[in-house]
């Protein structure tokens, strides 16, 4: 016959066990056994947990009554999986037992790393422009105080690396404005044929200058879509002017649009833009990676060119919110293609 604290634990969503004063295990849940392996009921818990922080805290909490909360790793055959273990203390006449409950917490680790990196990234693309920049106004109050040639060749690289920084910190703010933008789908509606000729049109004299040839094939018909006219254009820019920095001179880009169509991708009608570029194309082992934060398959060209690592993270944020797909496809020597699925409404 089981106690009513036996069926208290079966009856918890998350892995529980009641542990006796004889120190055995009186009780595990489904979803306990699961973590734990079958078969513990009756066991000493020392043999089931083995972790030495939460056998001391089961320890304490069944000679003092306080309550308690520590916390149980594990794997799952491929990453670590954190539960917090919170423990409180049952009396039942003059027994007592301890509830040991498992909160599955791996999510919250996982946002506190990603947090860390991204303050580390930030702070490791700030800190390569900042000592340069620190380096030359020495040299300019010290050795290259009154040589005027010298001076003029540090202040146009210290230039440089302020504009770096102010693209850094644009793009902080724009990949932190679309993120919180994220769950608000857009209203606006744009001729979306219109954006790309104009965007083509701002983005022609980089080309011309890179010796990049642009080519556009649109649908004759205006192609109306319900979008954010900023973020569609700063998709836009971002992919054409990734082909036009990255493919080579003598290489072509090539945007073109669909009309409107059933898009099995979206299970709705949208629209299919795609990006490509005739370039040296990208190593098939990068691209599941390439819209991370930071994430340079080159990060010494990457800089060259005044990359802040932050475009594609952007381009994916931006195409979340209006409920798109991106895919990314390249073979080395042949090109890269970006397709962007969009739904009309």
């Amino acid at each position: 016959m089981k106690t009513d604290a036996s069926k208290i634990v079966n009856a918890l969503p998350l892995p529980a066990l009641l542990v006796r004063q004889d120190d055995r295990i009186e009780a595990a849940n489904p979803p306990a056994c699961d973590l734990l392996g079958g078969a513990i009921e009756g066991r000493h818990y020392m043999t089931a947990l083995r972790q030495p922080t939460l056998l001391d805290a089961i320890e304490g909490c069944l000679r003092d009554g306080a309550d308690r909360s520590t916390q149980y790793v594990t794997t799952d055959g491929t990453n670590d999986v954190s539960y917090q273990v919170s423990l409180r203390r049952l009396t039942e006449e003059q027994t007592h037992q301890v509830l040991v409950c498992f909160e599955d917490i791996t999510h919250l680790q996982q946002v506190g790393q990603m947090r860390r990196d991204f303050v580390a990234n930030v702070s490791h693309e700030l800190k390569t422009p900042l000592t340069a920049l620190i380096g030359f106004i020495e040299t300019i109050q010290g050795p290259a105080r009154n040589d005027p040639e010298g001076q003029a060749r540090f202040l146009t690289i210290m230039a440089q690396e302020a504009h770096r920084m102010n693209r850094l910190v644009g793009d902080l703010l724009s990949l932190s404005r679309v993120e919180a933008d994220e769950r608000v789908r857009p209203t606006e509606r744009l001729d979306l044929s219109e954006l790309i000729r104009s965007t083509v049109h701002g983005l022609q004299p980089l080309a011309d200058g890179a010796d990049v040839s642009l080519q556009v094939d649109l649908p004759s018909d205006p192609v109306i879509i319900a979008a954010d006219a900023d973020q569609i254009q700063q998709v836009l820019t971002n992919l054409i002017e990734n082909g036009i920095k990255y493919s080579g001179a003598g290489a072509q880009v090539r945007i073109h649009l669909g009309p409107p169509q059933e898009q099995p991708k979206l299970r709705a009608r949208g629209v299919r833009l795609e990006v490509a570029d005739t370039g040296p194309g990208i190593d098939p082992l990068h691209l599941p990676r390439l819209t991370e934060r930071f994430y340079r398959v080159d990060s010494h060209r990457s800089r060259e060119k005044g990359g802040t690592g932050l475009g594609l993270a952007i381009v994916k944020h931006i195409i979340n919110r209006h409920r798109g797909r991106l895919r990314i496809a390249s073979d080395l020597g042949k090109g890269t293609r970006f397709i962007v699925i969009l739904p009309c409404t």
